[in-house]
């Protein structure tokens, strides 16, 4: 089996033996793809240092996460973006809308998320869309952008059928993560109404972690258990879980 985490931030942990660890225990348990979404300016080199010690696995991406778009918001995004020609990138990511922490950003978070997009399109490019209590907002941004180059991953989507739907209908796979596996969810309940076809796994590590460690640090090695529900779900194979999905992630960051 080859899983694919199409999100984690395992280059969060800086202890060296720990790191080491951490990617020890993804190949005792198949993970052996990992794209590195990015947040802000510092952990860009925390990216490649990861990139650079596995080449194999890790795959990096560039973006300003939308909690960290402040009022110096231009003067970081042209750092990230000056960065982008000195190292290989699959997407630009993590980038979005999040009204849980600060509605009062709203602008200025629309912006920037419209000029990420744009960078996406012109280096042809998929998008990793963090959205937190702003399904509308993002659709919003979405539908304006819509065209045969907008394309990429729902981040940790824990939306409804519909909404579901509509991302799939803008050319986007959802990323399920640990949440699948929380009983109140129902997210399990929505994929019912979705095709495989659509998904690509992530962790989303060091948050969200599945059952049976919810609550507890999370890390890549755990998305064989995000994979065992979703083969629950869907009647198959943990294999096919695996394959199917890999091979989505394969189709959006083209490797």
């Amino acid at each position: 089996m080859n899983f694919t985490d199409t999100h984690t931030h395992l280059y969060y942990e800086q202890d060296l033996e720990k790191q080491s660890q951490l990617m020890e225990r993804c190949f005792e348990n198949d993970v052996n793809r990992l794209f590195l979404p990015n947040v802000d300016l510092k952990s860009i080199a925390m990216i490649d240092d990861l990139v650079n010690k596995y080449p194999e696995n890790c795959f990096a991406m560039a973006g300003l996460h939308p909690c960290d778009v402040k009022d110096d918001y231009l003067a970081v995004l042209d750092e990230i973006y000056n960065s982008i020609p000195n190292r290989k990138i699959y997407a630009i990511g993590e980038i979005g809308i999040d009204l849980y922490w600060d509605k009062t950003t709203l602008a200025i978070q629309q912006d920037a998320f419209r000029k990420q997009i744009a960078w996406a399109k012109d280096l042809d490019l998929p998008i990793v869309i963090h959205c937190r209590e702003a399904f509308e907002e993002v659709f919003e941004v979405l539908e304006s952008e819509r065209d045969e180059k907008l394309r990429g991953i729902f981040h940790c989507f824990t939306g409804n059928v519909e909404q579901a739907r509509q991302a799939i209908d803008l050319n986007f796979y959802l990323g399920i993560g640990g949440v699948v596996t929380y009983k109140k969810a129902g997210l399990d309940l929505v994929l019912s109404e979705i095709s495989l076809q659509n998904l690509v796994l992530e962790t989303d590590s060091p948050y969200l972690a599945p059952v049976p460690f919810r609550g507890k640090p999370n890390e890549s090695s755990y998305l064989i258990y995000i994979a065992e529900k979703l083969a629950d779900i869907y009647g198959v194979s943990i294999e096919e879980i695996a394959n199917i999905t890999t091979e989505n992630s394969k189709k959006i960051f083209r490797v």
